[in-house]
């Protein structure tokens, strides 16, 4: 099942210049596997080395934050989406 990904224009060059576009699973979790092993530039942004996401990362998926989720293994429907986002902060 497609799952339609959106990341901000400040990753695409980890996306092959790509802002959006769909990734197979039939899981969340699944589809999340698939995008890292598609592009694996984005795993060193998207999460740390313990494998948690970063902090001023947030991924919703549809319009849930994936870290209210229960857990990834949420069947994919038609239409589902995922929004990566990264909270941009200075001085």
């Amino acid at each position: 099942m497609p799952l339609e990904v959106t990341v901000p224009a400040l990753l695409e060059d980890c996306t092959q210049g790509q802002t959006t576009f769909t990734i197979e699973g039939t899981t969340l979790q699944e589809a999340l596997d698939h995008l890292l092993e598609t592009y694996p530039l984005l795993r060193r942004h998207l999460y740390e080395e313990t494998g948690r996401v970063r902090p001023h990362v947030l991924l919703f998926y549809n319009e849930a934050s994936i870290s209210q989720l229960e857990c990834l293994d949420v069947p994919i429907q038609p239409g589902d989406r995922l929004q990566i986002v990264q909270a941009v902060s200075g001085g």
